[in-house]
C-alpha cells in the first residue's frame, strides 16, 4: 500500500466559481484526460452530498430531545466529533444507550428527514462522476444512507445509478468498516486492489479501505473539526480540500 499523504492547498473559491470552474471543464476536457483508478467507491454523506448540516444533524436533535429530554443537545460539531469516532451506530447504542424501540425510533426519525429534503450535491462533484463515467470509470457507493435514496440523488443529480450500491440497508454486521463491501465490488466487477479507491469523509471508510487493502481519499472539503482534519491528513493515502483538486487528481487533468 503505497502511502504518499497527497495532502493539497484550499483553493481561495467560492462554492459557485468552483462550480463554473467544473461546469466549464464538462465541455472543455482535452483528449489527454485519463482516469487514475479503474473504481471510485464513494461514500454519500458529506463526500458527495452536503447533508449531514441539513438533514443528518435536525434529524438527531429532534430524536435527543423526544427520547433524552434532560441532556443537551450536542453541538453540531460534537455531533459529527461522536460520528467520527465512535461511529454514530456505537452513538446510538453505547453512549446514548437506546433501547431497540428507541433506535426504531430515531430511524423513523431519520427516515421523514430524508424523504423530505433531498440534499445537493457539492458544487463540481456531479460534473466530475459524470465525466469520470464517461471516461469509462466505474462509479460505487458505500454509505451509512439507504440504497433508494443514494438512487435518488444519483438520479436527479447525474443522471445515472451507480453501478453497485451498499448502503444502510445492508445490515450492522456488514455496513462499513467491515470490508464486506469492497471485496464483494471487486469479486463481482473483477477489480484489483490497486484499480480501487475509496473516497470518504471519516474514519469508518478509512478503516474499510485498510482492512480491504486498497487506496483512500479524504473528502476534506466538509470537514469543521480540526482533530478530524488533523487525523484524516495524517492517516489517508490522499486528502483532498476542494472538489476541484479532487477532480484534477483522479481525472489526471
Amino acid at each position: 500500500m503505497r502511502r504518499s499523504h497527497f495532502c493539497l492547498d484550499v483553493y481561495n473559491l467560492t462554492d459557485c466559481e468552483i462550480y463554473i470552474i467544473m461546469k466549464g471543464r464538462d465541455f472543455d476536457l482535452r483528449g489527454n484526460t485519463s482516469i487514475k483508478y479503474r473504481c471510485l467507491v464513494l461514500d454519500h454523506d458529506d463526500t458527495v452530498v452536503k447533508s449531514t448540516m441539513d438533514i443528518h444533524y435536525p434529524s438527531f436533535s429532534e430524536t435527543i430531545k423526544k427520547l433524552r429530554p434532560n441532556i443537551n443537545v450536542p453541538s453540531y460539531d460534537e455531533y459529527v466529533s461522536y460520528c467520527f469516532k465512535p461511529g454514530f451506530f456505537e452513538l446510538c447504542k453505547e453512549i446514548l444507550k437506546f433501547t431497540k424501540e428507541e433506535q426504531e425510533y430515531q430511524y423513523e426519525v431519520w427516515k421523514r428527514h430524508t424523504k423530505e429534503k433531498a440534499p445537493d450535491f457539492y458544487p463540481g462533484m456531479a460534473v466530475t462522476l459524470k465525466k469520470y463515467k464517461d471516461l469509462k470509470g466505474i462509479v460505487c457507493v458505500v454509505s451509512h444512507s439507504e440504497s433508494s435514496l443514494i438512487k435518488r440523488d444519483y438520479k436527479a443529480h447525474c443522471g445515472f445509478i451507480p453501478e453497485l450500491i451498499f448502503g444502510w440497508d445492508v445490515g450492522d454486521e456488514l455496513r462499513k468498516p467491515n470490508p464486506y463491501p469492497i471485496i464483494e465490488i471487486m469479486k463481482k466487477l473483477g477489480l484489483n486492489n490497486d484499480e480501487v479507491l475509496v473516497l470518504d469523509d471519516l474514519k469508518p471508510g478509512l478503516d474499510m479501505a485498510r482492512a480491504a487493502n486498497v487506496d483512500f481519499a479524504c473528502a476534506g472539503w466538509s470537514h469543521t473539526v480540526p482533530e478530524i482534519e488533523k487525523y484524516m491528513k495524517d492517516n489517508s493515502d490522499f486528502y483532498f480540500k476542494t472538489v476541484t483538486t479532487f477532480a484534477d487528481f483522479i481525472l489526471e487533468i
